[in-house]
C-alpha cells in the first residue's frame, strides 16, 4: 500500500479509537495456551488459515466499520444521549469479529449483519483486521497506537484449534488458561487490560460466574502530540453552555494557524493534526441555531464520508476545551438492538467453530478513557466480551404433591450474589 492510501485512511481510523462523543499473577492460576487450550477437534471446514503476511487494507472494511461505529453510536445515543460519550468502535469490532471466527448458521449470519459485513467472509474479515492493525502501528514518533488481543479460557474448556489458530494469527491474540474458581483470576485479567491501556483502564472483570468459560478481549491505546501544541499560557477558564441553558466556567485552550477547515450552515468542523500530520482529532461543533442533537441526527456514513472530502486549509483560531472523563457502558441490549440477539440467547446461539460444547454470550462490556490538553490526546479504549457454556436440560422429574398444612420455614435470597434477604419460620399463617 502507498504512503498516499495509508494517509487517505488514517483519518477515518482514528475516527474509530475516538469517535469523540462521535462527541502480579499466580503461577498456579494461568498457563500458556500451548499448554492445554487447543483441545478438541475441529470440523474440517473452518481449518484453513490464510496468513496475514503483506495483506492490503480491504476498502470494504473500512466502509463496513465506519458504519458499525455510526449505528453503534446512535444506538447508544437512543439510551444515554444527555451525557458524555466515548466508545472506540474498532475495539469493539474486533472483538466482535474473533468471535465471528466461532459463530455458525444464523448466529455467525447475525454477527456479520450487525458488523455491517454480508459481503465479507471470516476469513477475509481476518485479513483485512490484520492489515489494518499493522497499518496503524505505522511509526511516528509523536503518535502511538496499540492494539491488543486476548482470549482467557477456563481451565478444562476445550476450544477448537483452528478457532485458536485464527485469532492468535491474525488478531495477535494471547491464549491464557485460568482458574476462574480463583479469586485472584478477575485481577489477573484486569491487570492485562491495565497493562495494555498504560492504566487508564483498570478494572474490565468484575466477578466470574461459574457458568462463563472464555472471556474474548480487546485492549485500544492511543496517545498523540499536536502537530503544533497549545501554548498552556493561553489557555483561561472561560464559560461552557450546557444542554439545560445555564453556563458553568471551564478551561480553554486557544490557538491560530493553518488547518483542514470545514464550514455548512448547520456546523463548523475542524481537523487537528498529530505527529506528522497522518492521525487528527476531528471537532464538530454545531452552529448558534442548530444543536448537537441536529448534528447527530444527520450523522451516517454517507454524510461522514462526504464531509471527509471537503475539508480545505484555511487560517483560523481555536479554542477547545481541556478535558478528560471515563465512560462504561453494557453493550447487550446495544448489540440486540442491532440484530445480535441471537447470540446472546442460550437455546439458538450457535458457536459450532468455537467449542465442541454449546455456548452463547452472556456480556459485552466497554470502557474508554480520553484526555484532551495543550500537548495531545490520550485515549484508550477496551471491549469484553464473556462466554458462558449452556446448560443441558435434564430430564424432567415426575411430578410431586407438596401441601403446606404445617409450620414452614422460608427464605428471600439474590441468586446473583447468593445473598439471603429474609428468612424465618411460619408457625402461623
Amino acid at each position: 500500500m502507498d504512503q498516499n492510501t495509508i494517509k487517505c485512511l488514517r483519518p477515518i481510523l482514528i475516527g474509530w479509537i475516538l469517535l469523540l462523543g462521535l462527541w502480579g499473577c499466580t503461577s498456579d492460576v494461568r498457563q500458556s495456551a500451548s499448554i492445554d487450550v487447543l483441545v478438541g477437534a475441529a470440523p474440517e471446514e473452518t481449518l484453513t488459515v490464510v496468513q496475514p503476511s503483506d495483506l492490503a487494507i480491504d476498502p470494504r472494511l473500512v466502509e463496513t466499520q465506519t458504519q458499525f461505529g455510526l449505528n453503534l453510536f446512535a444506538a447508544i445515543l437512543q439510551v444515554e444521549g444527555d451525557q458524555n460519550i466515548l466508545i472506540s468502535p474498532v475495539s469493539v469490532a474486533i472483538a466482535l469479529s474473533m468471535v465471528y471466527n466461532g459463530a455458525d448458521g444464523d448466529t455467525q449470519q447475525a454477527i456479520a449483519q450487525t458488523l455491517a459485513l454480508p459481503s465479507l467472509s471470516p476469513e477475509a474479515v481476518n485479513a483485512a483486521i490484520a492489515s489494518l492493525s499493522n497499518t496503524l502501528a505505522t511509526p511516528d514518533p509523536e503518535v502511538r497506537v496499540d492494539i491488543a488481543n486476548s482470549l482467557w479460557v477456563r481451565q478444562g474448556f476445550s476450544l477448537y484449534p483452528a478457532f485458536v489458530e485464527q485469532v492468535t494469527e491474525f488478531y495477535n491474540a494471547e491464549a491464557t488458561n485460568l482458574d476462574f474458581g480463583n479469586p485472584s483470576a478477575p485481577g489477573i485479567i484486569n491487570a492485562w487490560v491495565a497493562e495494555k491501556t498504560e492504566g487508564k483502564i483498570s478494572q474490565m472483570v468484575n466477578q466470574i460466574s461459574p457458568d462463563q468459560v472464555l472471556f474474548v478481549i480487546n485492549a485500544v491505546y492511543f496517545k498523540g502530540n499536536w502537530t503544533n501544541a497549545f501554548d498552556p499560557e493561553r489557555t483561561t477558564e472561560q464559560p461552557f453552555h450546557l444542554l439545560n441553558g445555564s453556563t458553568k466556567p471551564h478551561l480553554q485552550m486557544s490557538q491560530e494557524d493553518q488547518y483542514l477547515y470545514y464550514e455548512t450552515d448547520q456546523f463548523q468542523a475542524v481537523s487537528l493534526p498529530y505527529g506528522d500530520g497522518g492521525l487528527s482529532l476531528y471537532v464538530f461543533l454545531p452552529k448558534q441555531h442548530s444543536s448537537l442533537a441536529d448534528f447527530q441526527s444527520s450523522l451516517s456514513a454517507e454524510a461522514w464520508s462526504d464531509w471527509m472530502t471537503q475539508f480545505g486549509r484555511r487560517p483560523g483560531a481555536i479554542k477547545l476545551p481541556r478535558f478528560q472523563f471515563e465512560y462504561e457502558t453494557g453493550l447487550k441490549p446495544i448489540l440486540e438492538t442491532l440484530g445480535m440477539g441471537i447470540a446472546f440467547d442460550p437455546t439458538r446461539a450457535n458457536f459450532a467453530k468455537l467449542s465442541p460444547d454449546s455456548t452463547f454470550i452472556s456480556q459485552v462490556q466497554h470502557k474508554t478513557f480520553i484526555e484532551v490538553n495543550e500537548e495531545g490526546t490520550e485515549a484508550a479504549g477496551s471491549t469484553s466480551i464473556g462466554m458462558t457454556v449452556t446448560s443441558v436440560s435434564p430430564e424432567p422429574e415426575p411430578a410431586f404433591e407438596m401441601i403446606v398444612d404445617q409450620p414452614f420455614f422460608i427464605a428471600i435470597r439474590d441468586n446473583s450474589t447468593g445473598a439471603i434477604l429474609f428468612m424465618g419460620a411460619i408457625v402461623e399463617p
